[in-house]
């Protein structure tokens, strides 16, 4: 059974994410729609990215992943169908391949050229839909498309590096439910260029001097447990991702904060670390 999945920025309000449901249906009933998110900020080519680069591998080989974040077809934005690690993707050409494409690279990019034969304003519907159903059912990429060799770069991707090799300018790139805040530096590059060196982490005005491996290792387990105050403590640590990641221990917005409430870091913004010489 083919599987498909969405990535949108459509929200749960709107008719959009059911439509193109029952759209892959009307083609056929076996396939299995999962959603992954949508509840992309609206038009987040960087959200988007990450989310779904760190979720697609998850899923079977073989699976189709639509990503339904601006899709508006127009001569700046065209529409590809790409294959990479023995999966489909299908999106517009606009960046949100190129985070996955800086780690493996594609066995096969095609522009899609099927839109003279489907009217449409609703190119995720209408194009995306027809796409994904057509590899499901075992159809090629050169049937719906032409084959070219390279897809738009995202700005804001990789963090930068000065010519002394010891800073990191990174970006937020992702903030989750709990308020942490995701950066761009992974863990391969951030070990890359620290070399074994200490450093220092700058994030508005928080400084820190340790990356912890998991969130609750901030707390001091020998310390009886009513006289431990760490919730609400901000820590950083390489995610599950293998992202840098700046968190507050059980952050709550309602009660202690999050990193992003906390430290007014928002998306793109910088994450400084700073290199013993």
């Amino acid at each position: 059974m083919a599987i498909i999945t969405l990535t949108t920025d459509f929200g749960e309000k709107d008719h959009y994410a059911g439509a193109i449901k029952g759209a892959i249906y009307s083609e056929s009933e076996d396939f299995k729609i999962v959603d992954i998110s949508h509840s992309v900020q609206p038009f987040n080519i960087l959200e988007a990215a990450y989310i779904i680069q760190n979720a697609y591998n998850s899923f079977p080989k073989g699976t189709i992943h639509i990503i339904g974040i601006d899709s508006e077809l127009n001569p700046e934005n065209k529409h590809i169908a790409v294959k990479l690690d023995d999966h489909y993707f299908i999106c517009a050409n606009n960046g949100i391949m190129s985070m996955i494409c800086a780690e493996i690279a594609a066995e096969k990019i095609v522009e899609i050229n099927i839109h003279d034969k489907v009217a449409t304003n609703f190119p995720v519907l209408d194009i995306f839909a027809k796409v994904a159903c057509h590899i499901a059912r075992g159809g090629t990429l050169e049937v719906v498309g032409k084959v070219i060799d390279h897809i738009k770069p995202i700005r804001n991707m990789h963090p930068f590096v000065n010519d002394e090799k010891n800073q990191i300018i990174g970006n937020v790139i992702y903030i989750d439910n709990y308020g942490n805040v995701i950066t761009n530096i992974s863990r391969k590059f951030f070990e890359s260029i620290q070399k074994g060196r200490s450093y220092e982490i700058f994030a508005r005005s928080y400084k820190f001097k340790e990356i912890f491996k998991k969130y609750s290792d901030i707390v001091n387990f020998d310390t009886p447990i009513e006289n431990r105050n760490d919730e609400g403590k901000a820590l950083v640590l390489f995610n599950s991702s293998d992202y840098l990641e700046i968190a507050i221990y059980k952050s709550d917005n309602s009660t202690v904060g999050s990193a992003s409430t906390l430290m007014g870091l928002q998306l793109r913004d910088t994450v400084t670390v700073n290199f013993s010489k």
